[in-house]
Parts: C-alpha cells; sequence; structure tokens
C-alpha cells in the first residue's frame, strides 16, 4: 500500500504555491531562486516532496512572508480536527482574498500588519471593540 503525501506537507506546497503566485513569479523564477529546478518546485507544491527546514527558511525569505505563513490554517487539515465555522475550503483561491493579502504586504510598517491582523481576529470572532 502507497501512502500519499502528508497533509500538512499539501497544505505548506499550497501556501507556496498562492504566495509565488501572488507576487507573480514563475515556477522556474522561484526555483531559481532556491537553486533548484522548476520540477522540484512543483513536488514542493504538490506537497509530494518534503520542505526541509533549511529551505523553508530560505522559500520565506525570497517570498517575503514569515515561516508562520505556511502554516497558517494548517491545523485543520489535522485527523479529528473540528471546524468550528463553515470555511470555504477554496478561500485561497479567491480573488478577494488575494486582493486582501496583497493589500496586507504592501503595508511597510510590521506594526501596522500586527494590528490588521489583530483587527481581522477581532472582526471574525464577531465581537467589535465595544464588545458587541
Amino acid at each position: 500500500m502507497t501512502k500519499g503525501p502528508d497533509p500538512i506537507d499539501i497544505h505548506v506546497g499550497q501556501r507556496v504555491r498562492a504566495r509565488r503566485k501572488m507576487l507573480g513569479l514563475s515556477q522556474t523564477q522561484l526555483g531559481d531562486e532556491l537553486g533548484v529546478t522548476f520540477q522540484q518546485v512543483q513536488k514542493y507544491e504538490r506537497g509530494t516532496n518534503r520542505i526541509g527546514s533549511s529551505r523553508l527558511f530560505k522559500v520565506s525569505s525570497t517570498l517575503d512572508v514569515p515561516i508562520a505563513y505556511f502554516f497558517e490554517g494548517a491545523e485543520t487539515k489535522l485527523p479529528g480536527y473540528q471546524q468550528q465555522e463553515a470555511v470555504s475550503e477554496n478561500a485561497m483561491e479567491r480573488e478577494e482574498t488575494r486582493e486582501l493579502v496583497d493589500a496586507y504586504y504592501r503595508i511597510a510598517d510590521p506594526r501596522i500588519r500586527t494590528k490588521i491582523i489583530g483587527l481581522a481576529r477581532l472582526l471574525g470572532s464577531g465581537v467589535d471593540e465595544y464588545g458587541m
């Protein structure tokens, strides 16, 4: 029996692909930056090859995101995860999401970006600044 890719590796690969596309990079361009072939980038993005920690560090630097970016939402891929709210599995594929993330990364000040994340989490929890 052949075991498929680990769900976390698939998730990380999807996040690499989404960010690469958001920046308008081809697989060849990313591969050149990482010192690997575009075929290797394809395998990373599909999750068929795991990305080692040193390579993930370089990917995060190349794509200008923190390493944690690649694991955001990964808990939903774990066995036994109970989804709290119905969230589209294809949220990262929607134009609205790409526009929001693109605008977020155009904010130069990392302190403001941190506050934006906090605000989004607060609003997503259904509570505004007045506790309503």
